[in-house]
């Protein structure tokens, strides 16, 4: 719509120069208007016909804030280009003037690879991250087992097998029940408007437990926890971000049907719970009180402090079932290993969605240069005709590319970065991992797809006599 209606008012003889002396016009205000509203339809579209209608608006956002750096980062190479030195070398010289004079092929270069880049260098440090996350830093603070379903009656035999076993290994037990969320407020459920990334805390059941301390793993960031040996009404102390989810502050009261009785506490504080340690912990504990004389059963985890080979967790394993028939084991490692399978799955699945990304970015970057493949026929032709050999031409327009290619691929580097960052340390509240051999392999890949394109449109040219093309311009 824009250069339409730049085309609508300028004369053909100005839309020929256009190319060489383009005129800084903007189209009618109608024509402005109606490419405004189209990219505004355009990104409401996006996000109306979205699952998940939060992440359709940041993406909508960020690729419109990715598109707006790139075109300044072509605009800041093509003002750098012109105000450096001039080199002595003719062919860099040439370079630096192809990155900056009229029609340059920079904006198009910048804007076609950038996104791709920024997109893959994203999914390729995330990778990174969640990889570090499951194989190194969660496997050495786990725990070994998780023990459910532990009867009262049996828990102190338990406690005493494994100490006898493993007399080095960490044993956590804490009391475990169920329930369902009943009111929350003093109303029904159906009646909640509640963050829709939260909405599976109100289906279904939820483990819940009770303690006079605060849960290892947990600190308070609002409100107070209750004393030892409370006996008022009963607390409860929620995880904060589901907490804010629901909507609820310090004095609201919420309802949890446990064992078909309707428990209703005072929410009492908020915690922030270090979920990455994989111990015991819940979303929401109660006071003591809440529970007294409800038959409950226990959960309890196994840690070897400095690890311990297959063969010993095996045999405390087996040990453990054979002595406690009605106890389930979970096995970390084992749970670990299942879940890397399904993130490796699922990385490839994106890794593939992404190259289709990158490679629709080439074929916009093939497409720019082969609008312009004419204007290098002809300024080939024409250096070839004063004296330049193919070898001096060639080092020219491979020196451009590299140029643009090499700043595109820094750009999609520290972009991608920084978006990796914010997506592990923000939303996966996991470390960030910069993995230089993915970023550098990538980077690369870049750089000589940039300069393997742009070659390829005047390599046949540069081969040729200078006549027959003087001849068709």
């Amino acid at each position: 719509m824009w250069p339409l209606g730049r085309a609508h008012d300028v004369p053909v003889a100005a839309l020929f120069r256009d190319a060489v002396a383009p005129e800084r016009r903007y189209p009618r205000p109608i024509y402005v208007i109606a490419t405004a509203a189209l990219a505004i339809a355009l990104g409401w579209l996006a996000i109306a016909a979205s699952y998940d209608q939060r992440i359709a608006q940041t993406f909508v956002v960020a690729t419109a804030a990715t598109f707006l750096a790139l075109r300044l980062v072509a605009s800041g190479i093509m003002r750098l280009a012109a105000w450096a030195p001039r080199p002595k070398r003719t062919e860099l010289r040439l370079a630096l003037a192809n990155v900056h004079r009229p029609g340059a092929l920079t904006p198009s270069v910048v804007l076609s690879l950038g996104l791709g880049l920024v997109l893959l260098v994203t999914l390729t440090l995330i990778d990174a991250s969640i990889r570090q996350q499951l194989t190194r830093e969660l496997p050495q603070r786990a725990p070994a087992f998780f023990f459910l379903d532990i009867p009262g009656s049996e828990k102190d035999a338990f406690a005493k097998l494994v100490q006898q076993k493993e007399p080095d290994a960490k044993l956590d037990m804490v009391p475990m029940l169920r329930g369902s969320f009943s009111t929350i407020r003093g109303e029904p459920l159906s009646e909640q408007k509640v963050d829709p990334e939260y909405r599976w805390a109100l289906r279904g059941d939820r483990g819940v437990t009770f303690a006079e301390e605060i849960p290892e793993g947990s600190r308070i960031v609002e409100g107070d926890w209750w004393p030892k040996d409370y006996a008022g009404e009963p607390l409860v102390s929620f995880d904060q971000r589901l907490g804010k989810a629901l909507g609820l502050k310090i004095g609201d009261e919420v309802g949890v049907n446990i064992l078909g009785r309707v428990i209703t506490a005072k929410v009492a504080n908020f915690r922030e719970i270090d979920w990455e340690t994989l111990g015991i912990n819940f979303f929401m504990v109660f006071s003591p009180n809440a529970f007294r004389g409800a038959p409950y059963m226990n959960l309890a985890t196994v840690t070897f402090p400095d690890g311990a080979s297959d063969a010993r967790e095996f045999e405390l394993l087996r040990d453990a079932t054979k002595a406690h028939a009605s106890i389930t084991a979970i096995r970390v490692k084992d749970a670990l290993t299942t879940v890397s399978a399904v993130v490796e799955n699922l990385a490839f699945a994106i890794r593939v969605a992404s190259g289709v990304t990158l490679l629709a970015s080439v074929m916009v970057l093939a497409g720019a240069l082969a609008a312009g493949h004419r204007r290098r026929v002809y300024e080939a032709v024409v250096l070839k005709t004063l004296g330049a050999t193919r070898g001096r031409l060639i080092a020219a327009f491979a020196a451009e590319y590299a140029i643009l290619g090499a700043v595109t691929a820094v750009f999609g580097l520290v972009v991608g970065s920084l978006a990796a960052w914010g997506v592990t340390t923000q939303i996966m509240k996991v470390t960030f991992v910069f993995d230089p051999a993915g970023a550098a392999i990538i980077s690369a890949g870049a750089l000589a797809a940039t300069i393997a394109i742009g070659l390829i449109g005047t390599w046949r040219v540069l081969g040729e006599k200078p006549a027959r093309h003087l001849r068709s311009l």
